[in-house]
C-alpha cells in the first residue's frame, strides 16, 4: 500500500496482484510467507466424513414437557450421544457426557437431553428473557428441514428452561436470532446434572409437503461453560470445509407431520401518551392518549410457504437501542432491527451488500410479507405503505439524512436457486415510490462452494432515484432521475489453522439503496484478511492463540485515495473465559484535500472470574482526524463495561465510554457515555427491567476554527422503566414508562419529555 511502500497504487493493480499471491499460496502452500508469519502446521481436522444416521420411532404415548424425562415414548426415543467437543478441543473427547433424545408425534418434534455434570453445585443457570445472550450452561440443537445443506433452526435451552432460538445460514454465514417461534420447554436439576425437553410444533417450521418420510439434517449442541467454555456437538465438524449446515448428521424416518390450519392470529391494543415541553424553559404540555387496535396474521399457505400481513399494525418498540457517541462521525450510525413483523423471514432478505434495513420504514400503515421455499426455490415478497419518508444521502466523506412528509409504497422481492450441493444463486428488487419520490433497485447475487475450503460471494446491483426537486435542492443531491450500480465480490479460504478473505467492491456515487443502509457510495476499495490459528495441547497455558493481519485500500472512483491502512493483532483466550488482544493499526485517509497519516493502537481484555460476574476493558489511542476542523489530532478512548447477575433473578450491565480529544496539547472536546440496565425476572416469562442512559460533550470552542457553530455542552439522560409478561413471543403484556431530559451550557439538565406505554398482544393460534 502506498502508505508503506510509497509512490501511486492504482486499486485494479493492487487487487489484482493480491489475487495472484493469494491464489498461489492456496495452491502452493507458500502464502502465509506473504504475509510474515510463519508456515502452518499440518491440516489435521478430519477429513470430509459420512453423515451419520438416525432413525426415529414416533412416540406412542402422550408426552408432557415439566422437565423429567419419565414419559414412556422417552424410552424408545433415539438417543444421539455428544462425542465431540468443537472448543476449547478440536473435535476431542468431551469432558462430560451428555444425551440427546428426539421422537415425534404428528404435531410436534421433540427433544430432550440429559447434561450430566460431575459437580452439579457448579452449573451456571438465572432467568432471563427469552434470546437474551446468557452465557448459562445449555443444551440445543440445529436442524435444516430442507436437508438443503444451507439453512437451519436452532434452538438452545438452559436449565431454568429459559428459551433461544434462531436461524443460522451457510448460504451469508449468519446467526439470526430475530426469528422467533411460540414452542414449549422445561429444565430442572438433577443429583448428576441437568434435564431439559423441549416440543417445536411442526406448524412452527418450514419444511417440504410431503407424504413420503422425509430426512432432517441434525445437529446437537452443549455448552459446558466453566473456567473455559467447552462447546460440545454430537459429530465432527470439519474446520476445513467453509460450512456448518452441510456437516449435520441426518434424522429419517419423519414422516405424518400436521400443521393443522397452520394460522397464528394476533390482534393488539396499544396505548401511549407523550407529554413534552417546545423549548427547556416551556412548560412541559400533557400530550394526547392516543389508543390503536392492530392485527397481525401469520398463515401457512403450506408446510413451506408462509404468508404474514398486519392492517394497522403494531410496530411498536419497546427494547431501547443502545446509545453511541456520535461526535467526531461522519456517518449515519447503524441500529439494528427489532420490530417483530419485519424480523419474520429476515434472513430470506439478507445479501451481500446491505440492500434491504426495514427500519427505513417508519411507521407503516399496513404490511405484507410472503416467504417460502419449493424444491431448490426460496423467496421473499414484502410491501409496506409507510406515512414518513426517510431518506439516508449517502457520500464518499460524510452522509446527510432528511424526513419528507409524504407517504411511500415500498416493495421487496428476493429469490434465491439453490445450486449444487451448497451454492446458490439470486435475485433481489427493493423499491420505494411517491408522488415525487422514487428508488429502485435491483441485482444479482451469489453463493459458490468453489472446494470444501473456499467460498466466493458476489453481487452486483444497479439503482435509479429521483428526488422531489426542493429535497435534491436543500441536499445537494443531483435533479432528476439518476442511476448508480454496486458491486461486491469476496473470496473467503478456512482451513483448521489459517483463515483467508478477500474482499472487493465498488460503489457509484449516483448509488442509492434508500430501503438498505449503505451510506458511503463514489469509493472503490479492496479489504484482506489473514489469520493464523493456535491450537493447545493438554493442560496448556492457553484456550486459543491467534495472529492476525488485515489491511484496506479504499479510493474514488478516479484512483484518488480515501483511506488505506494495515491491522496488526495478537488474540489470547485462557482460564476464567479470559480473553486479550492487542492491535496497532497504521492509517492514511484523505478528507477535504488533505492527507493525514495516523498510528493508532488498543487493547481489549476481559475475563469472567465467577458464573455471575464478567468484566472488559477496551483502551484505544493515537492520531485522528478531527474532522470538524479538518486536522490531524489526538485521541483517547476507555470503555469499562461489566455484566452480573445477583442470585438467579437479577441481572444487568454496566459500561461506561470516555472520549477525548487533543489539539497541539490542549484539550478541545470531551465526551462521556455512561448505560445501566437492570432487571428483576419473578419468572421465566415475567420481568421489570430499567435502562439508564446518560450522555455529556463539553467543546472548548476557542480551539476549533473560526465560524464553527457548535453548542459548548450538551447533555442528555433517557431512562425506561418496562414491565414484560410473555406467555410466549406474541402473547404478552407490556407496560412502561420513559422520559428524556436535556441540558446545555446556561440550563441545567431538564425534563424534556415523558413517555406511557401500554401494550396487550394475544396469540390465537389453529
Amino acid at each position: 500500500m502506498r502508505y508503506f511502500l510509497g509512490g501511486q497504487m492504482n486499486l485494479g493493480r493492487f487487487f489484482s496482484s493480491l489475487c495472484v499471491a493469494l491464489a498461489f499460496g492456496l495452491t502452493s502452500g507458500l502464502a502465509p510467507s506473504a504475509f510474515g508469519l510463519a508456515e502452518p502446521a499440518k491440516d489435521v481436522a478430519p477429513a470430509e466424513q459420512q453423515r451419520a444416521s438416525f432413525s426415529l420411532t414416533p412416540a406412542n404415548t402422550p408426552m408432557r414437557i415439566d422437565g423429567v424425562l419419565d414419559d414412556p415414548a422417552w424410552a424408545d426415543a433415539t438417543v444421539i450421544p455428544l462425542t465431540h467437543e468443537w472448543l476449547p478441543g478440536d473435535n476431542t473427547e468431551p469432558p462430560v457426557r451428555t444425551e440427546c433424545l428426539v421422537t415425534l408425534d404428528r404435531e410436534n418434534l421433540y427433544v430432550g437431553f440429559r447434561a450430566f455434570d460431575p459437580d452439579p453445585s457448579q452449573i451456571r443457570l438465572h432467568l432471563a428473557d427469552r434470546d437474551f445472550p446468557f452465557l448459562d450452561d445449555t443444551v440445543g440443537f440445529l436442524i435444516d428441514t430442507f436437508d438443503s445443506q444451507r439453512r437451519a433452526y436452532l434452538f438452545k435451552v438452559n436449565p431454568l428452561g429459559v428459551q433461544f432460538d434462531a436461524t443460522v445460514s451457510d448460504v451469508d454465514d449468519s446467526e439470526d436470532s430475530s426469528w422467533d417461534a411460540i414452542w414449549n420447554s422445561a429444565g430442572k436439576l438433577t443429583d448428576d446434572g441437568y434435564v431439559v425437553e423441549m416440543a417445536i410444533p411442526f406448524r412452527q417450521l418450514r419444511f417440504a409437503p410431503s407424504q413420503e418420510k422425509q430426512t432432517w439434517g441434525f445437529l446437537a449442541t452443549r455448552s459446558y461453560p466453566r473456567s473455559v467454555v467447552h462447546e460440545l456437538r454430537s459429530t465432527a465438524n470439519d474446520r476445513s470445509q467453509g460450512c456448518l449446515v452441510c456437516q449435520f448428521d441426518s434424522l429419517q424416518g419423519l414422516e405424518g407431520m400436521e400443521v393443522g390450519y397452520n394460522l397464528e392470529v394476533v390482534p393488539t391494543i396499544t396505548a401511549t401518551r407523550t407529554d413534552q415541553r417546545a423549548t427547556l424553559t416551556s412548560p412541559i404540555e400533557s400530550g394526547e392518549e392516543d389508543v390503536e387496535g392492530g392485527l397481525s396474521v401469520r398463515w401457512g399457505l403450506t408446510p413451506s410457504l408462509t404468508l404474514n400481513a398486519a392492517i394497522n399494525p403494531d410496530f411498536s418498540q419497546v427494547e431501547a437501542d443502545v446509545a453511541q457517541l456520535d461526535v467526531n462521525e461522519r456517518f449515519a450510525l447503524f441500529f439494528p432491527e427489532k420490530r417483530p413483523f419485519f424480523l419474520e423471514g429476515a434472513d430470506f432478505f439478507s445479501t451481500p451488500i446491505r440492500a434491504v434495513f426495514t427500519r427505513t420504514i417508519a411507521n407503516p400503515e399496513v404490511g405484507v410479507k410472503l416467504t417460502g421455499k419449493k424444491d431448490k426455490n426460496v423467496f421473499g415478497i414484502q410491501f409496506a405503505r409507510d406515512n414518513i419518508t426517510n431518506l439516508l444521502f449517502p457520500g464518499f466523506e460524510s452522509s446527510g439524512f432528511a424526513s419528507v412528509d409524504q407517504d411511500v409504497d415500498s416493495a421487496i422481492l428476493r429469490y434465491r436457486r439453490d445450486v449444487g450441493r451448497t451454492s446458490t444463486l439470486g435475485f433481489l428488487y427493493s423499491g420505494r415510490q411517491g408522488d415525487d419520490y422514487r428508488n429502485h433497485v435491483y441485482g444479482v447475487d451469489g453463493a459458490y462452494r468453489l472446494a470444501r475450503s473456499n467460498t466466493l460471494r458476489f453481487q452486483l446491483l444497479n439503482a435509479t432515484t429521483a428526488y422531489p426537486d426542493a429535497v435534491a435542492a436543500d441536499n445537494d443531491q443531483q435533479l432528476g432521475s439518476f442511476s448508480g450500480h454496486a458491486w461486491q465480490v469476496d473470496f473467503a479460504h478456512a482451513t483448521r489453522d489459517w483463515q483467508w478473505r478477500v474482499n472487493a467492491s465498488e460503489t457509484d456515487e449516483d448509488f442509492r439503496a434508500d430501503s438498505g443502509f449503505v451510506p458511503r457510495v463514489g469509493v472503490q476499495q479492496v479489504f484482506f484478511d489473514a489469520s493464523r490459528f493456535f491450537w493447545p495441547q493438554e493442560d496448556s497455558w492457553f484456550s486459543r492463540l491467534r495472529a492476525r493481519i488485515n489491511g484496506i485500500l479504499i479510493q474514488t472512483q478516479d484512483s484518488d485515495l480515501v483511506e488505506q491502512g494495515v491491522n496488526i493483532e495478537f488474540f489470547y483466550e485462557g482460564p476464567k473465559q479470559s480473553r486479550i488482544a492487542v492491535g496497532i493499526r497504521p492509517n492514511e485517509e484523505a478528507f477535504r484535500g488533505q492527507s493525514f497519516k495516523n498510528v493508532r493502537g488498543d487493547i481489549r481484555a476481559s475475563f469472567r472470574p465467577t458464573g455471575d460476574l464478567s468484566l472488559e476493558l477496551f483502551v484505544r489511542g493515537g492520531e485522528i482526524i478531527d474532522f470538524t476542523n479538518v486536522r490531524k489530532s489526538d485521541f483517547r478512548r476507555v470503555e469499562p463495561s461489566m455484566e452480573f447477575n445477583l442470585g438467579r433473578r437479577i441481572s444487568g450491565e454496566l459500561s461506561y465510554t470516555w472520549e477525548e480529544f487533543e489539539f497541539q496539547g490542549q484539550k478541545f472536546l470531551e465526551a462521556n457515555l455512561a448505560q445501566s440496565t437492570l432487571r428483576y425476572h419473578f419468572n421465566v416469562r415475567t420481568f421489570v427491567r430499567a435502562i439508564f442512559q446518560y450522555r455529556d460533550v463539553e467543546r472548548d470552542l476557542a480551539l476549533y476554527n473560526p465560524g464553527i457553530q457548535l453548542p459548548p455542552k450538551q447533555e442528555e439522560l433517557f431512562s425506561q422503566l418496562l414491565f414484560s409478561y410473555k406467555l410466549n413471543p406474541q402473547t404478552v403484556l407490556l407496560a412502561g414508562y420513559s422520559d428524556t431530559a436535556q441540558g446545555n451550557e446556561s440550563i441545567d439538565l431538564t425534563q424534556r419529555s415523558r413517555s406511557f406505554f401500554l401494550k396487550i398482544g394475544y396469540a390465537w393460534l389453529r
